[in-house]
């Protein structure tokens, strides 16, 4: 998603001083120096353009003359111009249009770049297309920059189609104008009009051909990318860059990272490129990897670069790198800004360290939307359902509007709390109070809330009712309820489903062989794995793994890889005697096999996150939280294991599966067993 916090101006906005011919009298203004370089040939204006007809202005009289005087750049006043011009493009730059203003008021003399920079503050400002058409008006002598920033206006204000008249209509045309024009295409999806125009373009430099393909590769055409890549006459950054994304987004990591070698210059934002890529790719290692080595090369990072990272410590639930990453937007004075702050606290959020994310959401200055979300967000997934429905509450009360992905996590907030008619409540009001129409993450998450609660006839009515094709993420979510309330007949059916939009899903093999497990089915728990093997349907294996002393630990079931396996097995079978002292009863029924009761039990007691946490107890210093990640839903004897441990070896342990966190403390889990 682009950076709106750090947009720059375009290219043609940046002004220029333009040496003085004759002056001339003009509405608002005392002196307007004309541009000698603007054609004195140019077509004429179309009779319904826009006209300026010669006035003389009442704020001087009308008698002064330069004829009788120097030339103007031995006047003082132009030395002012120039330092009025500068304060004017700064306060623009800073977005204080009014300030801006102040200045080009109180202004004796205006130069065309004047007019230009007023014009640009009101065209960068959402909402002025009518102010910045009566600057327009007034402008004496506009130039062809003056004409390029109104289409630039009437393309973020309007629409392409206005803007594609106005661009028409305008009596000089640079090559910027037709790279405005074709990049307002790209920016909407027009690539065909876009190319149309392209190909008729008089001139072309690297800013064309890096919005034509920047525009396919955004649209999702790498080929016509790649097409015009290889022919491209002239290859900015801006290309190479768009090209990396472009393989990136397709998943062609090997070619992204030749391309990203083979650049002769690097920038900021292609470093960027390649560190989300590797993030969105499941790369994440990888992807902080080249930040290590973009810092080695004396790059900055920007919020952007900080965004990719912290959601790459998040995947790999790395805290104590993203406690190095808070350090460096501290060390780079990023600690005002939204984004990067509001980035640290998902990330301390989806670490498991909700404490440190409340401090720094509490102590910030500005909150946006996205800020409030990932707060809201973080408190669900750790099971404090009221709390970020409070929270909620409190961002609507100073003024913060709810969007689509607010509703998500309050719907996931009632979801974990078990708050099921709320939730159905939030689900209603939500597009007749906040005009949020329901996508189908809402769906997901209402058919999750009312499966779990044990609604399954009222989630597949919703299914039903859904205003689109249910994607394969619903069926798999009704699957998982049905596991948990044992219905076979429901089950049968999501997996059906799910299977037929996605013949791949490994998930609706094994979810279903799962409830034919939990029902001792084993003969159906055998034909599901016969058709998984046919269809070359491979499971995910589940692994937990635990960070110690920045080294990263994972273990799979029965793990026989670990070189620290017989002390940790040493611990569990001392824990398995203490727990069944204390009451611990193994739930059978999560071992997925068709073993004896004896083999059951070890199976279980040899389960990934159980040897993770024994790990942990062996090396994570007394005091300290455990800290425990999953990559599937924790186990349901598991779940009932680790809040015994937690009792008998009075140990805070928190652990992060698929869905949501659960903290153990004292035998009590923050879920209080509904997950």
């Amino acid at each position: 998603m682009a950076n709106l916090r750090n947009t720059k101006a375009q290219p043609w906005l940046v002004s220029k001083i333009f040496p003085p011919t004759k002056h001339q009298t003009s509405p608002l203004s005392t002196f307007t120096i004309q541009n000698p370089h603007s054609n004195p040939n140019k077509e004429a204006l179309p009779a319904n353009f826009p006209s300026r007809p010669p006035q003389q202005t009442h704020l001087v009289s009308t008698s002064y003359s330069f004829c009788n005087q120097s030339t103007p750049f031995d006047q003082p006043e132009f030395g002012d111009v120039i330092r009025s011009n500068k304060m004017i493009t700064s306060y623009v730059r800073a977005g204080d249009l009014d300030s801006a203003l102040g200045v080009f008021e109180k202004m004796t003399f205006r130069t065309t770049v004047t007019w230009n920079s007023i014009l640009s503050g009101y065209a960068k400002t959402p909402g002025k297309m009518k102010e910045a058409c009566e600057v327009f008006e007034k402008c004496p002598e506009p130039d062809s920059c003056s004409y390029n920033i109104m289409l630039a206006c009437h393309l973020h204000n309007l629409d392409v189609d206005a803007a594609l008249k106005f661009f028409h209509k305008m009596p000089v045309k640079d090559t910027a104008s037709w790279n405005t024009m074709i990049s307002g295409f790209a920016e909407n999806g027009k690539m065909r009009e876009a190319h149309e125009l392209f190909s008729v373009m008089p001139e072309k430099n690297s800013v064309s051909w890096s919005a034509m393909i920047s525009g396919y590769v955004k649209c999702g055409d790498l080929d016509m990318a790649v097409e015009l890549f290889e022919v491209a006459a002239v290859k900015s950054v801006v290309a190479w860059t768009a090209m990396v994304t472009g393989y990136m987004k397709f998943g062609k990591i090997e070619l992204a990272e030749k391309l990203f070698r083979d650049m002769p210059v690097k920038n900021l934002v292609s470093w960027n490129a390649m560190i989300s890529g590797y993030v969105e790719n499941c790369r994440a290692e990888e992807g902080l990897k080249v930040f290590r080595s973009m810092i080695g090369d004396g790059v900055w990072p920007n919020p952007s670069s900080l965004s990719s990272v912290l959601l790459g410590c998040s995947n790999l639930s790395a805290l104590k790198m993203g406690k190095q990453v808070h350090q460096l937007v501290y060390k780079f004075q990023l600690y005002n800004d939204t984004t990067a702050v509001t980035s640290l606290v998902s990330m301390y959020c989806k670490c498991g360290n909700l404490e440190d994310a409340w401090k720094l959401f509490t102590d910030m200055e500005r909150k946006d939307v996205v800020t409030w979300n990932a707060m809201v967000a973080g408190y669900a997934q750790h099971g404090a359902g009221l709390k970020a429905l409070l929270l909620f509450d409190q961002m609507r009360n100073e003024g913060t509007e709810p969007d689509w992905i607010t509703f998500v996590a309050v719907l996931m907030a009632c979801n974990h709390a078990g708050l099921v008619d709320l939730g159905v409540r939030y689900f209603d009001l939500m597009a007749r109070d906040y005009g949020v129409e329901a996508k189908p993450d809402h769906y997901t998450c209402m058919v999750d809330l009312l499966g779990r609660a044990g609604r399954l006839v009222e989630a597949v009515d919703l299914i039903k009712k859904m205003p689109f094709e249910p994607h394969s993420a619903i069926f798999g979510t009704l699957l998982g309820a049905c596991r948990i309330h044992k219905n076979l007949e429901l089950a049968e059916f999501a997996a059906k489903k799910l299977l037929d939009l996605d013949p791949a899903s490994a998930a609706g093999y094994v979810q279903l062989a799962n409830v034919y497990a939990a029902t001792n089915r084993w003969d159906h728990v055998a034909k599901v794995r016969r058709s998984m093997k046919e269809n070359g349907v491979v499971k995910t294996p589940g692994y937990s793994w635990i960070e110690v002393q920045s080294v990263v630990h994972e273990f799979r079931s029965s793990d026989r890889a670990h070189p620290e396996l017989p002390s940790i097995h040493e611990k569990l079978f001392e824990l398995d005697r203490k727990m069944k002292l204390a009451g611990y009863v193994p739930d059978l029924e999560f071992a997925l096999h068709d073993v004896g009761e004896e083999q059951k039990q070890q199976l279980l007691l040899w389960h990934s996150e159980k040897l993770a946490i024994a790990f942990g107890l062996i090396k994570v210093p007394l005091g300290s939280p455990i800290r425990i990640f999953k990559n599937l839903r924790v186990c349901g004897d598991c779940h009932r294991a680790t809040k015994y441990i937690s009792a008998i070896e009075e140990r805070e342990i928190i652990v992060r599966d698929t869905t949501r966190f659960h903290h153990f403390r004292n035998g009590v889990c923050s879920c209080g067993d509904y997950w």
